[in-house]
């Protein structure tokens, strides 16, 4: 049994490398491009297999981890609904799904924050920063979806905003197994910087819709 976690855990890795690069080449590449689009589904697949392989380690027997399993959660959140922003370009798209993954976030995070508490009697400082965050958008999007008009005309600021949101999931990942940083501040600096492209490229994209307006 533990060789084959070994496995899973060097083929979680390996999809993580893989969604690491893909990412980065895909942010650098000019959007709506060929590159982009490519790269972009890369990394979303890769993502995506990394996120759900590290979530079956983190419930086998020795390796039980109910804090990588949320955090899987977390970062699946940002990829799965990064990549469903794409319909949102169309008319009328169907919600049902996109509205029960926000949910499903919802309850994660305010468990990310509350069990530790519960179990422990202590605050775990990550998991409650990833749960607050998490949840702040996943009620942005449940009031997003209420707004067919705005849902259509923020599809592209959706859809960059939450890939940039997986990948500096993928990086944070990087950081902290590698060490790069002490204590838990690996847990937050490429959060930090991160969030800083995001709103360089939320700005971006206001000024377009503003100009074509």
């Amino acid at each position: 049994m533990e060789n084959t976690i070994q496995v899973l855990i060097y083929i979680h890795a390996t999809f993580g490398g893989v969604a690491l690069l893909a990412g980065l080449v895909s942010t650098i590449a000019k959007k709506g491009k060929t590159i982009h689009r490519k790269f972009g589904l890369i990394f979303f697949y890769s993502m995506m297999l990394s996120g759900i392989i590290a979530m079956i380690v983190a419930v086998l027997p020795n390796h039980e981890s109910p804090f990588l399993f949320a955090v899987g959660i977390f970062s699946l959140y940002f990829v799965l609904t990064g990549n469903r922003a794409l319909k949102f370009k169309r008319r009328n798209p169907d919600l049902k799904i996109d509205k029960w993954i926000s949910i499903s976030m919802i309850i994660t995070g305010f468990l990310m924050i509350t069990l530790p508490i519960i179990l422990t009697n202590s605050i775990h400082i990550v998991l409650v920063v990833f749960g607050i965050v998490g949840m702040i958008f996943s009620i942005k999007d449940l009031v997003l979806y209420k707004n067919p008009d705005r849902l259509r005309k923020g599809w592209l600021k959706m859809h960059l905003g939450k890939m940039l949101g997986g990948y500096i999931a993928a990086t944070t990942a990087f950081v902290v197994v590698n060490q790069f940083f002490p204590s838990f501040y690996g847990w937050f600096i490429p959060g930090v910087i991160g969030g800083l492209v995001i709103a360089y490229w939320s700005r971006k994209i206001n000024k377009k819709t503003v100009s074509r307006e």
